[in-house]
């Protein structure tokens, strides 16, 4: 492994490792494991405190992909907690109602709140502990308070007076006694700690058998209490990202009639001695796939990974590959995917030849399917305005008055002594997506904004759909072993802060903490997957750690150069496993995500 300075050191040991985004999360998860409780335990523990501790980029009423890998298992697998579309949400209705964009909050664009089905699955199915064990931290920090991350004080700030004039719910959430909080302030939210140990009590209610009261507080959540409760909020009308006062349109019927979190196999591509595990198509994941295809053929490791080639041939790859996402995929229990192409070696020798010296200004898809290039022209016919009015609900989640929050959601990964790995992106629920309902103290997910109201597009809304989402975890495995878990936040970005560091560990040889700590860079050269939908063709957006040399070489090949801050993009973490021991590495960005482990 190359030497060099990093911000933090690499956490190695033989015990176990958490990393997420953010510490106290990443402490619980530990605990979890010193108590002996396996990686699916710590990972529940840990999603669960992230819900409350990060409630700007995720929540109880939010979705989560979870990849992992079970000591002994032949295979990885995804457990998919991606909630569906109501049964009322279709494109007539919505266009008859004069809607031709779907927003990005209120209640139109909710969707089936997943996560809390995966969680109870994961913990029913691979854990160990009690329903009691793995929600009490949660509880505790929902009860007791928090200290509040700047940039979530930040967003409770920029929505108060919206939250006041128009969700008065949120606004006695979030800004109690009318005030925003201060950041590092203690910061509680007891109607969630409420609703949780409500739900526990119901379990609990069932009897001492661990796995009835799991399923009796899936039965709370979906048919229960916790459903009737957002049914009655999608009652009234409220306002919306596009400056409409709407009624929702998810029911408790929705709640209760969705299948539920489902596993599924990953999908992968061989790369090198690794294997790199992916969720389907449902998912942004195929789109990381695809770029690792295309860059096979080109010789990065001899690169200067701070030069502008290294950049440029990931900048292009990534501009293809978001281009076949947006023109192809989709959920496929309702859409055929052409998954088998995308991923194909020949398809990437074509796709590898339409990359040149020069930057690349063009929306391309490729021959992927027969009608790519009417898919290609009905999708720019949807594009939005990249620079809309301001207001809340504007990209995800982004407030006018601040800078953009490139951090949309959160991420764990955990390893423990056994061999297992969990690797998983929550998100959804943020606390500006929708009004809290009032008796959970909770948003609900606006996840269905990805929808397209053309019936043409693999992406269209429609009863039961998964929305194609960017929500996109990573795991890796070598010899058929569990080898790395890896993931960001980061909205469409997801997939480029990963595979820059993807690339930097296998191919030019760096540690985990190296890895993450080198300076970023994405491209804003893709449809957006959040309202308003925009597109900005050839933007760069690179952290200004990268040498002056390779900015310029970059604008003079036609990139749209952005400089940001340094130390602003990406919220890369990982755990795995490496020379008999485990190892964690977490992103010093923002200061809140931390990997404990030893």
């Amino acid at each position: 492994m190359s030497q060099t300075f990093t911000t933090r050191p690499e956490v190695r040991g033989t015990f176990g490792a958490v990393s997420s985004t953010h510490w106290l999360g990443s402490a619980v998860g530990f605990g979890v494991l010193e108590r002996g409780g396996n990686a699916f335990d710590a990972a529940v523990a840990t999603g669960f405190v992230l819900q409350i501790v990060e409630p700007h980029l995720n929540g109880p009423g939010g979705e989560v992909p979870i990849l992992f890998h079970a000591a002994g298992a032949a295979r990885p697998r995804v457990l998919c907690g991606q909630g569906v579309a109501p049964q009322a949400a279709t494109i007539d209705r919505l266009l008859g109602e004069g809607i031709d964009r779907m927003p990005g909050t209120g209640l139109v664009p909710a969707v089936v709140p997943g996560a809390f089905d995966a969680w109870m699955l994961l913990l029913r199915d691979y854990g160990t502990m009690r329903l009691s064990e793995v929600l009490d931290p949660a509880i505790g920090y929902a009860e007791r308070g928090f200290p509040l991350a700047y940039r979530a004080a930040a967003s409770i700030h920029a929505g108060a007076a919206f939250f006041q004039r128009e969700w008065p719910t949120s606004a006695a959430v979030w800004t109690p006694g009318g005030t925003p909080p201060r950041p590092g302030a203690r910061f509680a939210t007891p109607a969630i700690a409420k609703t949780y140990r409500r739900v526990l009590v119901e379990a609990e209610a069932v009897g001492t058998d661990r796995d009835a009261q799991i399923e009796a507080a899936r039965e709370a959540f979906y048919r229960g209490f916790v459903a009737e409760a957002i049914h009655r909020s999608m009652q009234t009308p409220i306002s919306d990202g596009l400056g409409e006062h709407r009624a929702g349109l998810l029911t408790a019927d929705d709640m209760a009639g969705w299948r539920g979190a489902t596993y599924e196999d990953t999908i992968s591509v061989p790369i090198g001695d690794v294997s790199v595990h992916k969720a389907g198509p449902w998912s942004q994941g195929p789109a990381f796939l695809q770029s690792l295809r295309l860059l096979e053929g080109v010789d990065l490791e001899d690169m200067d990974r701070d030069g502008p080639g290294f950049v440029h041939w990931v900048v292009e790859t990534m501009k293809l590959a978001l281009a076949d996402r947006d023109a192809f995929l989709g959920d496929p229990d309702h859409v055929d995917v052409p998954l088998e192409r995308l991923l194909s070696v020949e398809y990437a020798a074509e796709r590898r030849a339409s990359i040149g010296d020069a930057a690349s200004m063009s929306f391309r898809p490729g021959a992927a399917t027969p009608d790519w290039a009417e898919r290609r022209d009905t999708l720019l016919s949807h594009v939005g305005d990249p620079a809309p009015p301001a207001g809340i609900g504007l990209g995800e989640p982004t407030f006018a008055d601040l800078p953009e929050v490139e951090g949309d959601t959160v991420h764990l990964d955990v390893v423990d002594r056994w061999g297992n790995l969990v690797s998983a992106t929550p998100s959804g629920g943020w606390l500006q997506s929708s009004p809290a309902v009032a008796e959970l103290g909770f948003s609900v997910t606006t996840r269905g904004q990805m929808f397209w109201l053309d019936p043409s597009l693999p992406g269209a809304l429609g009863p039961g759909r998964r929305p194609r989402t960017t929500l996109t975890p990573t795991l890796i495995t070598r010899d058929g072993q569990p080898y790395l878990g890896i993931g960001t936040p980061g909205g469409d970005q997801q997939e480029q802060w990963t595979l820059s560091t993807f690339l930097r560990i296998f191919q030019q040889r760096l540690t985990l903490q190296a890895a993450i700590d080198a300076p970023q860079f994405h491209t804003a050269h893709y449809i957006s997957s959040f309202f308003p939908r925009g597109f900005t063709p050839g933007v760069l957006h690179i952290e200004d750690r990268f040498p002056e040399a390779t900015r310029r070489a970059l604008a003079e090949r036609g990139h749209v150069v952005m400089e940001q801050p340094g130390w602003t993009l990406g919220r890369v973490c990982a755990a795995g496993f490496a020379d008999g021991m485990v190892r964690a590495a977490a992103t010093p960005r923002y200061m809140q995500a931390y990997a404990v482990g030893r």
